[in-house]
């Protein structure tokens, strides 16, 4: 049955909307209706990081509903306690505690309002940057420097700053180098900061992965907590795609070691493998001392739902137990390494970035000397998205493109020929679609 008249669909046109209808899934597979198998190399909304119906998540839902599918966060509940113990030995924020929410967007809501009642503002400024992405609330909106919701929210209502992302491609500060483009990124956030005169209470910043497809230099994140710990500014990392494997650690963040330890981070997607909705807001020892004994001003019906909660206890299980951080650190390394291979023999590549883990991406230009893009962001080039929908009609690859980017975020459990195969199948795509022109540079 599809459901094109009777469903409103998220960041789409009504009427373009005609996808065909997925009954199952295996592995880094989907099926659909019609019996055809579909290589997700998205991870749907990159948050699949187990891949489709993983059997052991599966089994603990079954069994928590069997048991008790929903006490009030009044109450306590066994899977609730142990799936916040674990994220804090995982993340290595032990005397902390985690406050669960339903996803994404309303972990970053929660951790703003959180960090403000932490730092004794409550109406103080939220610093954050221009292309990215915190969720379609309200204040996720506000948070985000994202073209498409730009008109429905005015930032600076919400208490939110933003300053220009760290995009080495195309620095905004003219940087000569990723080190120093990173290093002048995070400087700006501080100059934020400085001229908010007391007034900013936090910031948040996404440390790697994103769907603005913006991967930060090594020296970002460093320099950023070194910028907020000065100003004594609370750091939340917003890790809601790039936690549980996607960068190849468990948290991106724990890539610099406790010189990159956030005050407060945010999750979804990644943990539950996005099995049932399920986010949550971890709080560092420090900042939960300071709200131990005042009223915490915020609340959820479904705050740390049991049954979301026994998936997540069950998804970290199968990271932990399968090996997938590690394998996605290693595949990470082989997918940037391929994808830089591809570059080489198309002109059409400007850049490629990522690979930290099982995450990347390749960004589309006309002239690959001056970087000029091939469309306007973020615009859609028509090349790239009949090269997409021929990956998905010829190829049986699902892809996920925005603007001049093709977006490429596989299940942490997808076989290394599964991707190479795709991999191949994407270079013949781009030969294809986007031939060599005879002035183009090589």
């Amino acid at each position: 049955m599809s459901e094109r008249r009777d469903v409103l669909h998220s960041w789409c046109v009504q009427a373009d909307w005609d996808a065909p209808t997925v009954v199952g899934g295996a592995g880094a597979r989907f099926f659909l209706e019609d019996g055809r198998a579909i290589l997700d190399l998205s991870s749907q909304a990159e948050c699949c990081n187990l891949g489709h119906q993983h059997p052991r998540v599966t089994a603990a839902i079954r069994a928590q509903a069997e048991a008790l599918c929903y006490i009030a966060n009044a109450w306590g509940a066994g899977s609730r306690a142990a799936l916040a113990r674990r994220l804090l030995e995982v993340s290595g924020f032990e005397g902390g505690r985690v406050f669960f929410t339903l996803g994404g967007a309303d972990a970053n809501e929660n951790a703003v309002k959180i960090a403000r009642q932490a730092a004794g503002k409550p109406h103080g400024l939220i610093v954050a940057r221009e292309r990215s992405y915190h969720g379609a609330s309200f204040m996720g909106m506000a948070l985000s420097g994202d073209a498409r919701t730009q008109a429905q929210v005015d930032a600076e209502a919400f208490g939110v700053r933003r300053v220009p992302a760290p995009y080495a491609y195309r620095c905004p500060f003219g940087g000569a180098t990723e080190e120093e483009s990173g290093r002048l990124a995070a400087e700006a956030v501080g100059a934020c900061i400085d001229a908010a005169g007391g007034r900013a209470a936090g910031v948040i910043m996404e440390p790697d992965a994103g769907t603005n497809g913006i991967v930060a230099p090594d020296s970002y994140w460093p320099t950023l907590r070194a910028v907020t710990r000065q100003r004594g500014a609370l750091l939340i990392a917003d890790e809601v795609m790039s936690g549980f494997g996607r960068c190849g650690e468990w948290f991106a963040w724990q890539r610099y070691g406790e010189a990159g330890r956030p005050d407060l981070m945010t999750l979804a997607k990644g943990l539950t493998g996005a099995a049932i909705p399920l986010g949550a807001v971890v709080l560092s020892a420090e900042v939960s001392a300071r709200l131990e004994h005042e009223m915490l001003q915020t609340g959820l019906t479904y705050c740390g739902h049991p049954l979301a909660c026994a998936a997540g206890i069950a998804a970290l299980a199968a990271y932990e137990e399968e090996g997938l951080i590690e394998r996605s650190r290693r595949m990470g390394g082989d997918l940037l390494a391929a994808l830089r291979r591809m570059q080489a023999r198309h002109a059409v590549i400007g850049d490629v970035r990522g690979g930290r883990g099982l995450f990347a991406v390749i960004e589309l230009v006309a002239d690959r000397a001056s970087r000029m893009p091939l469309a306007s962001w973020p615009r859609q080039p028509p090349g790239l998205k009949a090269l997409a929908e021929a990956a998905f009609a010829e190829e049986g690859i699902s892809l996920a493109t925005r603007g001049n980017l093709i977006i490429l975020a596989p299940p942490l459990v997808i076989g290394e020929r599964e991707l190479a195969d795709a991999l191949d199948a994407l270079d013949r795509l781009m030969g294809r679609f986007f031939p060599p022109q005879e002035d183009s540079p090589a």
